[in-house]
């Protein structure tokens, strides 16, 4: 299945893929479009169930995540290209890390885990969205995405997780709590960063410390005075920390 995407940038440049993460959609990353674009091609997409794309029924798995991805990127006639992941992107990238190295140039992992740290939470949040949509559980969902950000930033993206499709929502809380990737750490053969973020209470310390000492060729960047969506609450750092990276991997 091919998702949703916006493919902006110089075609000579390399390409970057921003994936969306769990409940948004391409415009996460409009606040570093900008940034990352001055250097590369960006080419950011929605995960099934998301935006624009196709929403089958679920519930869906990690491999069909991420097979969405390899075949955007064989549509679009991308061979290889730098993947930075936040969250449920950041899983879908270490899959790819791990199965389909080839097409990697470098991988960053954002705020991910490589198993969320309660399974049951999210299969019953996926029962309850199905029921009564996403409404009743954004507030908790954005709470746990902000640490300092404005009131507008948070009302934005609040906006933009309720305006989901609840059956695509609830199929991908079905794939995150059928996700654990910690023996296959070991398997990504992608030079890695792994970014951290201090207030971060969807993927605490414990969960980017098991990538450090589980993926072979890592390194860890820790960004303060942010929550999950660490993009979004340091945006500068958070594109140094990354182009940093990919400059040394390239």
């Amino acid at each position: 299945m091919i998702p949703a995407y916006a493919l902006d940038g110089d075609e000579d440049a390399p390409v970057l893929v921003l994936p969306a993460t769990l409940g948004t959609t391409r415009e996460l990353w409009a606040p570093n479009l900008a940034t990352f674009g001055r250097e590369f091609r960006v080419l950011r997409y929605e995960h099934r169930g998301h935006g624009a794309s196709p929403v089958p029924p679920g519930p869906y798995r990690m491999e069909e995540l991420a097979q969405d991805a390899l075949d955007l990127l064989d549509a679009l006639g991308i061979e290889r290209a730098k993947w930075c992941g936040l969250s449920l992107g950041g899983m879908v990238g270490m899959w790819l890390g791990a199965n389909a190295p080839d097409r990697l140039d470098a991988l960053v992992l954002a705020c991910t885990a490589a198993r969320v740290g309660a399974p049951n939470a999210y299969a019953e949040r996926a029962a309850l969205v199905r029921e009564h949509g996403i409404e009743p559980v954004a507030d908790a969902v954005v709470a746990r995405w902000f640490a300092l950000a404005p009131q507008e930033t948070r009302d934005r993206i609040r906006a933009l997780l309720v305006a989901q499709p609840p059956e695509g929502y609830a199929s991908c809380c079905e794939a995150l709590a059928g996700w654990d990737f910690r023996d296959e750490l070991s398997r990504v053969s992608v030079r890695t960063l792994v970014i951290a973020a201090s207030e971060d209470e969807a993927t605490p310390e414990a969960d980017t410390d098991l990538l450090v000492e589980r993926i072979p060729d890592v390194r860890l960047v820790t960004i303060a005075g942010a929550a999950h969506l660490a993009n979004l609450e340091r945006p500068q750092e958070f594109a140094a920390a990354v182009l940093a990276h990919l400059k040394e991997a390239a």
